[in-house]
């Protein structure tokens, strides 16, 4: 790792077979790694640096590296340090967020971590909000696991080795659906939940890659898991299924119960995403929230900054604020001065309270100023993600009077990144005062 840049993965491996190639290809990525050879260098790496999830290779690591995911959780709290495991399925790694099989490419492992550090961040940002809430009377919901079997939708052709696999799926447990089509597939991908899909690419894997392609382009089915099961011989490369959205690769050559696996893994890690998902957005429903936007009010919303403060420094992570204040434009004075932005101000709270990550709270500050808190987020992120808000709430045209144009809205944006030294009350007024500066 070069001097001065800040791993993001810790890679426990005795040897470099596994591990070696996985560093460079994560590194390439933006995904910057450092390698223990063991379980006390591995400790003293996460005492040391912000690590934001581990992988260990347990081909390599021998019997104790079957137990290390909880020393290493342990070594972290009450920072939530998402642990993988590359190696076979195996109901015995219970400490472990997930288990893929060697060999990992480095593209799928982006995009196993990517979900991984979002729940933690998420399940650490719900027990914020329930100290938060419980001051004010309120409980929020605990995240209570789903009792059903996994829901699979398998889509593609007949074919044996693809009826096969569905059959071992339905011997684990799970209940699974058949689409032959991508028609029949979105059909039900929109009429019911699934815990995970699994793609046969037969002898035309492009179908099978424009389906993960338009999962990954619908916010409600973005994080729901896709297994490509590809012929060894087909053209398409490991590489370019990754990057199109495919979660994880698998080919008939492999027994049809270790690929079921698989499967039922990447289903187990997503229902619990899903899970704290739905406990934080039911915080909507407390009855604190502001009436006309949804969004925390300004007095909620300090109490909750405070915490989020204290705990970002307990757990060595970024946390930065961003200020969304309506522009003065010559239309928007008009639409103020009519009345129009007044009737427009509680769909664009709601556009923002949709638009923010789920671990994020949004909160209005006053009339026209929104604010977010993002945790595990630097200044250069927390910008990209208000621009991103800005603009979509941008292209939205807002209705004015009978008989006249709709109006637009655009945000000046302030953004400042907590520091230990400055507060976090001043962080939240130098974004402020940048937003007003505009």
């Amino acid at each position: 790792m070069a001097a001065g840049v800040q791993a993001r993965v810790l890679i426990v491996a005795r040897d470099d077979a596994l591990a070696g190639p996985l560093a460079e290809g994560l590194d390439r990525l933006g995904w910057r790694t450092i390698t223990a050879r063991g379980p006390y260098a591995a400790i003293a790496a996460l005492s040391d640096l912000q690590i934001e999830a581990a992988i260990i290779d347990l081909p390599s690591g021998g019997p104790e590296a079957r137990t290390l995911a909880r020393r290493l959780k342990a070594a972290c709290h009450p920072r939530r340090l998402p642990v993988v495991a590359i190696g076979e399925p195996d109901d015995k790694l219970q400490d472990f967020d997930l288990i893929l099989a060697p060999p990992l490419h480095p593209a799928q492992a982006v995009l196993r971590l990517e979900n991984l550090v979002r729940l933690a961040v998420a399940e650490e940002e719900y027990e914020l909000r329930q100290e938060t809430f419980g001051e004010r009377g309120r409980r929020l919901d605990p995240v209570e696991p789903e009792a059903e079997p996994f829901r699979i939708l398998a889509i593609g052709e007949p074919a044996p080795q693809f009826l096969a696999l569905s059959n071992a799926l339905a011997s684990s447990g799970a209940e699974v659906v058949g689409a032959f089509t991508a028609y029949t597939a979105f059909d039900y991908l929109h009429e019911r939940a699934f815990d995970a899909v699994v793609l046969w690419a037969g002898d035309n894997p492009n179908e099978a890659l424009s389906i993960a392609a338009g999962m990954r382009r619908n916010t409600r089915l973005y994080h729901v898991p896709a297994l490509l099961y590809m012929r060894e011989e087909s053209y398409l490369t490991m590489s370019e299924a990754y990057h199109r959205g495919v979660s994880d690769v698998a080919s008939p050559g492999t027994p049809e119960i270790e690929t079921a696996g698989r499967v039922i893994e990447l289903a187990r890690s997503y229902r619990a995403q899903s899970g704290v998902r739905k406990a934080l957005e039911r915080a909507r429903s407390s009855g604190l929230m502001d009436p006309a936007t949804g969004l925390f009010t300004r007095d909620l919303f300090a109490a909750h900054l405070s915490r989020l403060a204290q705990a970002a420094r307990i757990r060595n992570r970024p946390l930065s604020v961003c200020v969304l204040k309506v522009a003065e434009r010559t239309d928007v004075a008009e639409a103020r001065a009519q009345g129009w932005l007044d009737r427009a101000i509680p769909q664009i709270g709601a556009m923002i309270g949709r638009l923010v990550r789920v671990e994020d709270t949004a909160a209005r500050l006053s009339h026209e100023v929104f604010a977010l808190a993002l945790p595990a987020t630097g200044a250069a992120a927390a910008r990209a993600a208000g621009e991103r808000i800005a603009a979509v709430i941008g292209c939205t045209a807002f209705e004015a009077g009978e008989g006249r144009s709709p109006f637009v809205v655009e945000f000046d944006i302030g953004v400042a990144e907590v520091s230990p030294t400055q507060g976090v009350g001043r962080a939240l007024e130098e974004a402020a005062s940048r937003a007003m500066a505009t």
